[in-house]
């Protein structure tokens, strides 16, 4: 199911729930409403996964999701309680939510490392022509400007020696790259190997710049903790799902899956699934990687999005978040 939900008035009273059937109660409380940016992408692969297999409903879940065009926009409806989790997440966001006091917690890292590649138009050969272009990323504090910003330094293109412009979903930045807006942007798989077939220059991957984990599972506290069972319920259906991905028996049918909700090329999907699975992205064990969001916490802390005295302890859910090493 798909759609967006407003709350539940607040007049509703006792007499017209009693006469709710009994079925119809339980659906409502095992619904989950899941968020996302911009539209179906390979990030989003677990999820499709988990609906098609049938993960969310062999544990009693009902799975609708919604999208947002950015990823700030996501943990704003979060935040508010108009959905209750955040999927595929860039994780800026939420922390800085839960720096500021919102009611967030992470409890998932889904993406253990950036999966961007930077692509140009096709006068650009490598990326220390940047310097004084126009770049697309996500938003002027989205994570997104952080792994720009750590593919050019090194490249002798220094912050403020480039301009960026700003579109939440990487389906938005394809768009404007190929629309001749911008002289290169940030994009995702498959859209970065869409970009590649249409004859722009990948001018490198995030990930050979960057240790930092990139999307994760965000939930807003106040539902989380009057619906404890059906968060560790979720955690196992990702669990389940990212386990499914990796088996290589099912390469096939997760292309096939991808396809089904996606308007993209089977070529380019074969070229995400190896590039995602054979790149070891997705984060199998359910734990959050505590050195690697270290380091994230750090840039943030450099960049004066947190304070010094801000500690990766504040983003996780007591008894649910499992943090490794």
């Amino acid at each position: 199911m798909i759609g967006i939900h407003k709350a539940a008035a607040a007049s509703v009273c006792a007499a017209v729930l009693a006469a709710v059937p009994v079925q119809a109660q339980n659906q409502a409380q095992n619904t989950v409403i899941l968020s996302s940016v911009g539209s179906a992408s390979a990030n989003g692969w677990p999820t499709y996964v988990a609906v098609d297999k049938g993960f969310f409903t062999a544990e009693g879940l009902i799975p609708d999701i919604v999208f947002a065009q950015s990823n700030a926009a996501v943990i704003q409806q979060l935040a508010a309680g108009s959905v209750n989790v955040s999927t595929n997440s860039g994780l800026v966001d939420p922390i800085r939510a839960v720096e500021k006091g919102a009611p967030v917690a992470l409890v998932r890292v889904e993406m253990q490392a950036p999966p961007y590649s930077l692509l140009a138009k096709p006068g650009i050969k490598n990326i220390g022509e940047l310097k004084g272009k126009m770049v697309s990323v996500g938003g002027a504090k989205d994570i997104t400007r952080i792994f720009v910003e750590r593919m050019l330094e090194p490249n002798g293109v220094k912050p403020g020696e480039f301009d960026m412009t700003f579109a939440g979903a990487t389906s938005a930045r394809f768009a404007a790259l190929q629309a001749g807006a911008v002289d290169a942007a940030i994009l995702t798989p498959p859209f970065n190997f869409h970009a590649q077939t249409a004859g722009f220059n990948n001018l490198g991957n995030a990930v050979d710049y960057v240790d930092m984990p990139f999307s994760g599972m965000a939930v807003n506290t106040n539902w989380a903790k009057a619906n404890r069972r059906l968060v560790e319920k979720l955690i196992l259906v990702y669990d389940r799902s990212m386990a499914w991905l990796y088996t290589p028996s099912n390469r096939d049918e997760a292309i096939r899956i991808l396809m089904k909700v996606s308007s993209l090329k089977r070529e380019e999907i074969d070229r995400a699934y190896d590039f995602l699975i054979g790149g070891k992205y997705f984060e199998p064990t359910g734990k959050i990687p505590a050195v690697k969001l270290g380091k994230l916490i750090e840039a943030l802390k450099a960049l004066g999005d947190l304070p010094a005295s801000f500690t990766a302890e504040r983003l996780f859910l007591a008894g649910i978040t499992q943090v490794g090493n």
